[in-house]
Order: C-alpha cells, then sequence, then structure tokens
C-alpha cells in the first residue's frame, strides 16, 4: 500500500483532501463576510482554516480559485434548499413558490454571512464577478425550468422564460443584498412574501 493510500484515522487520503478542501472553502467564506475580499488572502485562509500552504495548493492553485469556491459552495446550498423545499410542498404553485423563496430566507437569517458572499462579496473582484454572471444564468436557468413545473403552459416559452428568470435572480440578489445592509425595512415574512410575489408575477403569464 502506498503512502497516499493509507488510511489514518479512519479516513482515506481522498477523504482527507475533501476534509481539507472544505475546511479552506469554509474559511473563505468567513473571511470574505467579516473581512472583505482584500484581506482574504491565501496567509489569512491557511490560518483560518488551521492548515499550511502546503494543504491550500493541494485543493487550489490561487486565491481567486478558492474565492470562487466559496462562491459556489454558497450558491450550491442556496439553490439546493429552495429545490428541497419545492419537493417537500404540495398545494398551489403559488404556496409552493413561497415555501421555496421562504427557505432561502431562512438561510440569509441564518447565515447571513454565507448570504453576504452570494449577494454582497461576490462583486469584489474580477474573479467572482464573472463567476456571478454564470452563476446569475445558471439560476435563472433552475428559475425557468422549476416555474415550467409549478406553472405548465401558463409560464414563459423559451427564451423569455430565462430571460423572465435573469429578471428575478438579479432583482432578488439586490433586495437581499439591501436587507442585509439595513436599508430595507421588512420582517423576514415580508422579505420572503414580497420576494415569492415578485417571482410569481414575473414567471406565470397573465394572458
Amino acid at each position: 500500500m502506498t503512502e497516499g493510500a493509507r488510511s489514518y484515522g479512519g479516513k482515506s487520503a481522498d477523504e482527507r483532501t475533501t476534509t481539507r478542501r472544505a475546511q479552506l472553502v469554509d474559511a473563505a467564506i468567513a473571511l470574505l463576510a467579516t473581512t472583505g475580499v482584500a484581506r482574504t488572502t491565501m496567509t489569512a485562509v491557511c490560518a483560518k482554516a488551521g492548515l499550511t500552504e502546503r494543504y491550500f495548493y493541494e485543493s487550489f492553485s490561487s486565491r481567486d480559485e478558492v474565492l470562487v469556491a466559496a462562491l459556489d459552495s454558497v450558491s450550491e446550498e442556496i439553490a439546493q434548499a429552495a429545490l428541497d423545499a419545492i419537493a417537500a410542498t404540495s398545494g398551489e404553485p403559488a404556496a409552493r413558490v413561497r415555501a421555496a423563496i421562504g427557505s432561502v430566507v431562512e438561510l440569509v437569517v441564518a447565515e447571513p454571512d454565507k448570504m453576504r458572499v452570494a449577494v454582497i462579496e461576490s462583486t469584489a473582484n474580477a474573479a467572482l464577478r464573472a463567476r456571478r454572471h454564470e452563476l446569475l444564468g445558471s439560476f435563472a436557468t433552475l428559475v425557468a425550468t422549476e416555474a415550467r413545473a409549478l406553472f405548465g403552459d401558463a409560464t414563459w416559452p423559451p427564451p423569455r422564460d430565462h430571460v423572465q428568470g435573469v429578471i428575478f435572480i438579479a432583482g432578488l440578489s439586490e433586495l437581499v443584498a439591501s436587507w442585509l445592509l439595513g436599508e430595507v425595512d421588512l420582517s423576514p415574512d415580508e422579505l420572503a412574501t414580497t420576494a415569492s410575489d415578485s417571482l410569481v408575477a414575473l414567471m406565470r403569464r397573465t394572458s
């Protein structure tokens, strides 16, 4: 058995690498949210994660790469929360939309640092802005797909559905950013209701 394949503490080499990568991503999320992109250096990420630079380069080739991974991690969590809520909710489409948006707002309230990374710090440098732009398109596609499943022929046909999805995701991102910055005076319930009403209005045709 090679050195790299040996198991230590019940974990294989690959499992340990995966664990360390997750530690670095979590550290990058925490630093981005609290100190901003300028201070989220490779050295700071390693210190926060309690790992050496050797382990940083085991998973990432640059600081920007771990920053993008942090944004991806948060985005995946947001998408999964919404999809899980839709899957777990029955009834009218509008009620299922409210459940999905409600789950995202719950994440905003429970883990504001993660949401700050998604909607505020994601514009902080060129690498993050480029990835944010890609993710906006991906989320718009997700919204269009789920709207089709919820509203059927009552939603917009392609490519209008994607355009409407872009409008919703961009607007939601700015709304959540304003809410986190204290610029919008809404309760979490009002935030969720406002956003879900907007999604229904944008994605379901009235005629």
